[in-house]
């Protein structure tokens, strides 16, 4: 809504309300808070607005080449799995250009098992991405105080706690450990084991710790060999 407009709507209501004094104070609490949500609104929609004029002329326009390639199909080397934390958008921490990587974002980065019938929606990237994309890299990426990873040591033990560490050093701990487990599970997608036998397919994992300005990237060697049939 433009600034004249709803300016004038406010206007009018308080004329209409002028000669009831008794609703004067109600009236004027509703306008108020009325006037902050239109102009919250309208900070919004301004906000969308001016970061694509930004982009539209500092990126886009400036990479006409890369766009017009862009346009006729893509073929990025990296399917990435990151968190759906607002703090940790893989593009922006890892400098990946448009058409440099296929990404999943989901609360704490999971892969879950492979399933013919659950789990359709990151089964059908995953099938996407490597049967047809042909991507060459999975990465799986957690990050510092991961709210998912958090939430889950939140869970009440039932039994006695071994570790010595305090809370933030454990949920450190799990939100790697979490992305060792995704990289598991990625093992259970034919088509994925089938690729990192043949070397076709890396899988990787990392962690961003945001508090700190670090990047830390692994690889676990599962030791795989082609399935025999009996």
């Amino acid at each position: 809504m433009a600034t004249d407009s709803y300016e004038e709507a406010i206007a009018g209501l308080k004329k209409l309300l002028s000669g009831n004094g008794g609703i004067e104070a109600l009236a004027a609490a509703k306008i108020k808070q009325l006037t902050a949500e239109l102009e919250g609104t309208d900070s919004m929609v301004e906000r969308i607005k001016s970061g694509f004029s930004h982009f539209k002329k500092e990126k886009f326009e400036k990479n006409a080449a890369l766009y017009g390639e862009l346009a006729k199909g893509q073929s990025p080397k990296f399917l990435v799995f990151a968190c759906s934390d607002s703090r940790v958008c893989p593009s922006h921490i890892l400098n990946f250009e448009p058409g440099e990587a296929f990404i999943v974002r989901n609360i704490a980065n999971m892969v879950p098992p492979f399933d013919q019938t659950k789990y359709s929606g990151v089964g059908a990237a995953i099938e996407y991405a490597v049967l047809h994309l042909k991507v060459e890299n999975i990465l799986v990426i957690g990050h510092s105080c991961c709210g998912g990873i958090k939430g889950l040591m939140s869970i009440p033990d039932d039994g006695s706690t071994a570790s010595s560490l305090d809370f933030a050093a454990q949920c450190t701990y799990l939100e790697k450990e979490a992305v060792n487990v995704s990289l598991g599970n990625l093992l259970t997608y034919p088509f994925v084991r089938a690729g990192v036998i043949h070397k076709s397919l890396s899988i990787k994992g990392g962690h961003y710790d945001f508090v700190k300005g670090t990047f830390e990237l692994w690889n676990l060697d599962f030791g795989l060999s082609p399935s025999q049939s009996a």
